[in-house]
C-alpha cells in the first residue's frame, strides 16, 4: 500500500516487522567455476494466507505480486568458508523461526534476497484466530456488549466538576475523548502474549510494531499547556508506557501549587531582607569585628562588614518562611502519593487491569547457592563504586582547600577578595562534570552486575537493576551536597588549633553567613546542570547522532549494491528500522525520581527547586512524547497494573526528606541560634546583638608560630581576633572551651528534629488516613460491575436451560412416536440433556450464592 503499512497488494495489516542483514555465499565450486546462486529453503517456498505451499518459487518480489519460477539445483560440492558457514547457520535459523510462525498460524510476507548482501524484512501479520486464541490463553479481559452506566458524583461535587471540564476545555487535547458515562462489561476473552522477536546471534537485527499515528496534540512542543491523552497513549504503547505518562502528568501538575508557594516563601525572603537585623549588623561597618585570617601566613586579618553580600544573600533562603515550606513539602510528598495510587486504580478500573496479576513460575527460581557468587561480586563492586564517589568528592575538597591557598598568595586585591566565591563556582561545576561521567558508567555497571545474578524473569531483572542504579546514582547525585550540608565547616578546629589535611593546607570553612548559601549554589548548579545537560541535550542529542550513524552505515553499504530498482520511496518499516530500539523505562523513571530527591530533600535550603522542576517537566513530557514517536522504535505493548518499585523509592525518598530537611534547618541554617537567642539570651527580646554573640575572641599572640599574617599592615594592633564558634573567651579559665551556649543551642537543634519529624510524620499519617486509597466512586463502580457481571451470566444460563428444556421436551416425543432406532437415539440424547441441565443449574445455583 501507499502507507507502507499492509501487505503489498493486499488488505493484510502489518503487525510485526523482523530486519536482518543477509550476505549470500561466496564460495567457489571444487573444480574452480562459479556454481549457480544457490537458493535457500525459504526463497524456494511461498507461503500463502490458506497455508498452501508451493516449492519451486520464490518469496513476493519487491515490484510485483508474481512468483518466479527457480529451477531446482543440482547435486554441486562447495566449499563453505568460516563467514559462509557462519551465515549458513543464521539462514537456517530464521527458515525454522519462520516456518514455525507459519505453523502457529501467523502471515509472513518477505523481501526477495535479490543482492549479494543487503537487509531484508519480514512481515507478519497476526489473524483473527491467532489473537483470539492467544487472547483466550491469557485470559486479557475484554469488552462485551453489555453496557452499564457509571454512576456520577451528585450535588455540589457534581457542579465543581462541571465548572472545572468549562474551565479546562481549551487544554483538552483534539482527540476522540472516552465515554466516561457509560462503560462495557470486561470479562477474561473464552477463545500468552504472542513472542516474535527472536535477536539471538545476530539472526535477527531487530523486531517491533511499525509506528502508524502521531499525536498531533500530543509529541508536539506547541501543545505543552494541554493535558495528554492518556487512553489514546494506553492503547498505542500499551499500559506500562500509558502508566508512566499519567504519573509525570500528575507529577507535573502537582508542582504547580508547590512552584507558587516556593515563589512566595522566596518573596518574603526578598521583602523581609532590609529589616533582618543580624545580616544589618553585619554590614554595619561601625561594628569593627575583627575577624581572624582564613589562612595561614599569607591571609591577613579582615573585617566581618566585608561578607555582607553573602550574608544578605543567605537571608532570601534562610528565614523563618523556610521551615513552613519544609512542612509544606513534606505534606506536600505525602498527598502526590495517596494522588497517585487514587489515579492509579482509576486508571486500572477504566483499563480493566483490576483483575491483572503477575504469575512466577516457581521452578524459574534459583537457589541461594546459584546466586551466591552474583550477589558476592554485586557487594563487592557497589561497595567499590560508593568508595569511587566518596573518592570524587574528596578530590573536589581537596581542590578547594588546595586553589583556595593558592589564590590567598595573588598580589592582585580583587582576585584575593573573590576567592570563595571563585573557588564555590568552579568546585560546583567539577562536581557536576564528574555526577555526569559518573552516572554513565553506573549505569553500565548496574546493568551488568544484574546480568551476572541471572534473574530469571524479566520483572526480577527490571526490578534489580533499577535497585542497583538507583543506589550508586543516589549516591553520586547528592554525595556533593550532604558533605556541604552536614559536613562543611564542622570539623575546622580553632584559631591556634586548626585541623589540616595535608601538610599546611587547613580545612575548609563556611561564609560568616553559614553553609546555606553554598548548599543552595550547589544544589541549583547540579540540578540544573543535570536536567539541561543529561536529561535534556542528552536525550535529545544521542538518539540523533546514533540514527545519523545508523544512517550513513546503512547508506554505505546500499551504495555498494545500488541499481535501477531502488529509486523508489522507503516504506514505513525501512523508515522505523532506522530509528533506535526502545530500551525501556528505567532511564526516563531514573531521572524523574532524582529529580523529585532534588525537589524534596532540600528543599529548605532551595524553595525554588520545584519552580525549575516544572519548567524542566514542561518541556520533559514533550520531549519524551516526541522521542517515543519519531526518534525510539515502537516498542512491544506491555500490561502492568501499577508502576511497580518506583512507587516504594518515591514513598522512601518522601520519609527521607523529612528526616534532611530537619537536620538541614537545625544543624546547617541559623535558625535554631537565632531562636535561641531572642528567646533566652536577648536583653530586649529582639535580634539586636545576634552576630557578637555568635562570635568568639582570640588572643593573636597564641596563633602557633609560622601562622601568623605576613607583612599585615595593622597586626600590632590587634590583641584579639574573633570567630564564629561558640567558645570560652580566652581570660576564661576554660579558655577556648565549648562555652554553655553551645550545649544549649546544640540541645535545641536535636529537640528540633525530634519535633519536627515527629509533628510532620503524625501530619502525613493524616493525610494518609483522609485520603483513601481507593476513590469512592470506583469502589462502588468495582462492587456494581461484578453484580453485572453475575447477573449477566445468570441470565444466559437461564437461557441456555430453557433451550436444554425445549430439546428434552423434543427428544422425548421423538421417544413415543418415532422408529426404533429413533427412539434408542432419542432416549440416549435426552439422558445427555438431562445431565447438561443438571450441570447448567448447578452452575446458576452457585451464581445466585454469590
Amino acid at each position: 500500500s501507499v502507507s507502507g503499512m499492509h501487505f503489498r497488494g493486499s488488505k493484510r495489516k502489518v503487525d510485526y516487522v523482523l530486519a536482518y542483514h543477509y550476505r549470500k555465499r561466496l564460495a567457489q565450486h571444487q573444480q574452480g567455476t562459479s556454481p549457480p546462486e544457490p537458493m535457500n529453503r525459504a526463497d524456494s517456498m511461498a507461503v500463502f494466507s490458506n497455508g498452501e505451499t508451493r516449492k519451486g518459487h520464490l518469496e513476493l518480489q519487491p515490484d510485483s505480486g508474481q512468483h518466479i519460477p527457480q529451477e531446482p539445483l543440482g547435486a554441486q560440492v562447495i566449499e563453505l568458508g568460516p563467514l559462509d558457514a557462519l551465515e549458513e547457520e543464521k539462514r537456517l535459523q530464521r527458515e525454522e523461526y519462520e516456518h514455525n510462525l507459519v505453523a502457529a498460524g501467523l502471515e509472513i510476507e518477505k523481501d526477495a534476497e535479490n543482492k549479494s548482501q543487503g537487509l531484508s524484512f519480514v512481515r507478519i501479520h497476526a489473524p483473527w484466530q491467532v489473537l483470539s486464541r492467544e487472547a483466550e490463553l491469557h485470559k486479557i479481559k475484554m469488552p462485551t456488549k453489555k453496557m452499564y452506566a457509571i454512576k456520577e458524583e451528585g450535588g455540589i461535587l457534581k457542579k465543581l466538576n462541571e465548572i472545572w471540564c468549562k474551565l479546562t476545555e481549551p487544554l483538552q487535547p483534539q482527540v476522540p475523548q472516552e465515554n466516561t458515562k457509560m462503560k462495557s462489561l470486561s470479562y477474561p476473552f473464552s477463545r500468552e502474549k504472542m513472542y516474535f522477536t527472536l535477536i539471538a546471534n545476530n539472526v535477527y537485527d531487530a523486531a517491533y510494531p511499525l509506528h502508524d499515528l502521531l499525536y498531533q496534540e500530543w509529541a508536539r512542543y506547541g501543545v505543552f499547556y494541554k493535558f495528554q491523552p492518556i487512553d489514546l497513549i494506553r492503547k498505542y504503547f500499551g499500559e506500562k508506557i500509558g502508566l508512566y505518562f499519567a504519573w509525570l502528568g500528575l507529577y507535573t501538575e502537582f508542582l504547580i501549587p508547590s512552584s507558587v508557594v516556593g515563589i512566595f516563601v522566596f518573596l518574603y525572603g526578598c521583602i523581609t531582607i532590609e529589616s533582618d537585623i543580624p545580616s544589618k549588623e553585619m554590614c554595619d561597618q561601625r561594628n569593627a569585628f575583627t575577624m581572624c585570617p582564613l589562612c595561614d601566613k599569607f591571609c591577613d586579618y579582615w573585617n566581618l562588614s566585608s561578607a555582607c553580600a553573602t550574608a544578605r544573600a543567605s537571608h532570601l533562603f534562610d528565614n523563618p518562611a523556610t521551615v513552613f515550606f519544609s512542612i509544606f513539602m513534606a505534606l506536600w510528598a505525602t498527598m502526590f502519593l495517596e494522588q497517585w495510587k487514587r489515579l492509579q486504580m482509576r486508571l486500572s478500573y477504566f483499563w480493566d487491569l483490576t483483575g491483572l496479576e503477575e504469575e512466577e513460575d516457581e521452578k524459574d527460581k534459583l537457589t541461594w547457592n546459584d546466586r551466591i557468587p552474583g550477589y558476592a561480586a554485586n557487594c563487592g563492586l557497589i561497595f567499590f563504586m560508593i568508595m569511587l564517589t566518596f573518592s570524587a568528592v574528596f578530590g573536589v575538597i581537596v581542590y578547594r582547600i588546595t586553589t583556595a591557598a593558592a589564590l590567598s598568595f595573588s598580589t592582585n586585591e580583587t582576585t584575593r577578595s573573590n576567592i570563595r566565591v571563585t573557588v564555590t563556582a568552579t568546585a560546583v561545576i567539577i562536581n557536576l562534570i564528574v555526577i555526569l561521567i559518573l552516572d554513565e558508567i553506573y549505569g553500565a555497571v548496574a546493568k551488568w552486575l544484574t546480568e551476572i545474578e541471572v534473574p530469571k524473569t524479566e520483572k526480577a531483572f527490571e526490578e534489580r537493576l533499577i535497585l542497583k542504579a538507583f543506589l550508586l546514582k543516589f549516591v553520586n547525585s547528592y554525595a556533593p551536597i550532604f558533605y556541604v550540608a552536614f559536613f562543611k565547616g564542622r570539623f575546622v578546629g580553632r584559631p591556634g588549633h586548626y585541623v589540616y589535611v595535608f601538610d599546611g593546607y587547613r580545612m575548609e570553612e563556611c561564609a560568616p553567613g553559614g553553609c546555606l548559601m553554598e548548599l543552595c549554589i550547589q544544589l541549583s548548579i547540579i540540578m540544573l546542570g543535570k536536567q539541561l545537560i543529561q536529561n535534556n541535550l542528552f536525550e535529545i542529542g544521542i538518539p540523533k547522532l546514533k540514527k545519523l550513524f545508523r544512517k550513513l552505515k546503512d547508506g554505505r553499504t546500499e551504495l555498494k549494491e545500488m541499481n535501477t530498482n531502488q529509486s523508489k520511496d522507503p516504506q514505513q518499516w525501512d523508515l522505523d528500522y532506522s530509528l533506535e530500539p526502545f530500551t525501556g523505562l528505567t532511564p526516563e523513571y531514573m531521572e524523574m525520581i532524582i529529580q523529585f530527591g532534588f525537589v524534596t530533600l532540600f528543599v529548605a535550603s532551595f524553595p525554588l527547586a520545584p519552580l525549575f522542576a516544572l519548567l524542566n517537566n514542561i518541556i520533559e513530557v514533550r520531549l519524551d512524547a516526541k522521542k517515543f514517536v519519531t526518534e525510539l522504535r515502537r516498542p512491544d505493548t506491555v500490561r502492568a497494573k501499577d508502576i511497580g518499585i518506583w512507587y516504594n523509592i518515591l514513598s522512601g525518598i518522601g520519609k527521607l526528606s523529612v528526616i534532611i530537611n530537619a537536620f538541614v534547618i537545625a544543624v546547617t541554617s541559623d535558625f535554631i541560634p537565632r531562636l535561641m537567642y531572642q528567646y533566652a539570651y536577648s536583653q530586649n527580646g529582639t535580634m539586636h546583638g545576634f552576630v557578637n554573640h555568635t562570635l568568639s575572641y582570640f588572643n593573636v599572640s597564641h596563633l602557633k608560630a609560622g601562622t601568623q599574617p605576613e607583612n599585615s599592615p595593622f597586626a600590632q594592633d590587634i590583641l584579639f581576633c574573633r570567630f564564629k564558634d561558640y567558645r570560652e573567651p580566652p581570660w576564661s579559665p576554660n579558655q577556648y572551651e565549648f562555652s554553655k551556649q553551645y550545649w544549649a543551642v546544640l540541645s535545641a537543634r536535636l529537640a528540633f528534629v525530634i519535633l519536627f519529624q515527629n509533628l510532620v510524620m503524625f501530619l502525613s499519617v493524616l493525610v494518609d488516613w483522609m485520603i483513601p486509597d481507593i476513590p469512592k466512586d470506583i469502589s462502588e463502580q468495582i462492587k456494581k460491575e461484578k453484580s453485572v457481571l453475575v447477573d449477566f451470566f445468570l441470565k444466559e444460563e437461564h437461557e441456555k436451560l430453557k433451550l436444554i428444556e425445549s430439546f428434552i421436551t423434543r427428544d422425548k416425543h421423538k421417544h413415543k412416536s418415532g422408529t426404533k432406532d429413533q427412539r434408542s437415539r432419542a432416549a440416549s440424547f435426552c439422558q445427555f440433556n438431562q445431565s447438561q441441565k443438571g450441570s447448567v443449574a448447578s452452575f446458576s445455583s452457585q451464581h445466585t450464592e454469590v
